[in-house]
């Protein structure tokens, strides 16, 4: 049993996402086998180097759940990109790529999925692929972790608050996948299911491509309930808990 969760947005600001989170570590996740975490675990990673208690708290749920024999998996979001090698190291689970094939075998065959946060295909949000390829540029991301955690902070903080306003003005279909993107990453990778976040609307969404039906699964952002998703053979099913 496979679970995926994302856009958790976790902060030390927000008791009651951690207090979710703790209880699906606890209490939901040892159920699965393997757990892939697909982005935005974070409201904000300033790095690996974060000293805090709340981080820790995160990373010793995580780590329990690796020491006890299940495999664990990170993909970056768009507010957690640099997350890197020291955190995965700590929590005992796996950076994966941006695209990450998965495939899913059942009684009758086998599908080839693929794993995505979603912002990349985000087509029409044409400012925000600009900022991204900006801070997911080396010397950009070198340029901020030179700099003292506090000052890391408040640029943090300073860019939320900048995304969050962005947002507010912005039409929700700019902020929504593209079709064209969702059909050529299908193709290119020669996979049949999709499965992402980011875009904070969980649906199933089935759709043609190529004469192949395919499927665009979208996971949940958390807020007063956590959401995951389970793949267990060909049964594919989204729950929510409080």
């Amino acid at each position: 049993m496979i679970h995926f969760i994302s856009d958790l947005h976790l902060c030390e600001e927000r008791p009651d996402l951690t207090a979710l989170f703790n209880q699906y570590m606890t209490e939901i996740a040892p159920k699965s086998k393997e757990l892939y975490v697909l982005g935005d675990l974070f409201e904000s990673w300033i790095g690996d180097d974060d000293d805090s208690e709340f981080v820790e708290s995160i990373i010793v749920l995580f780590k329990a759940y690796a020491d006890s024999g299940k495999t664990l998996y990170f993909q970056h979001g768009n507010r957690d990109f640099l997350l890197a090698d020291e955190f995965a190291n700590k929590t005992g689970g796996i950076i994966i790529d941006e695209i990450h094939p998965l495939i899913l075998k059942d009684s009758i065959g086998e599908q080839k999925a693929i794993l995505m946060h979603g912002d990349s295909l985000c087509w029409d949000d044409v400012e925000y692929l600009e900022f991204r390829k900006m801070v997911r540029s080396e010397a950009w991301q070198s340029q901020l972790l030179s700099q003292p955690l506090a000052v890391r902070r408040a640029i943090a903080a300073d860019l939320r608050q900048k995304s969050k306003e962005a947002q507010e003005n912005k039409a929700e279909s700019i902020c929504d996948v593209h079709p064209k993107a969702v059909e050529e990453v299908l193709i290119e990778q020669s996979a049949t299911i999709l499965i992402h976040g980011h875009t904070h609307r969980p649906d199933f969404h089935d759709l043609e491509v190529k004469g192949k039906h395919c499927q665009r699964i979208v996971l949940s952002d958390w807020g007063e309930q956590g959401n995951y998703l389970v793949v267990n053979g060909a049964d594919i099913e989204s729950f929510y808990f409080d």
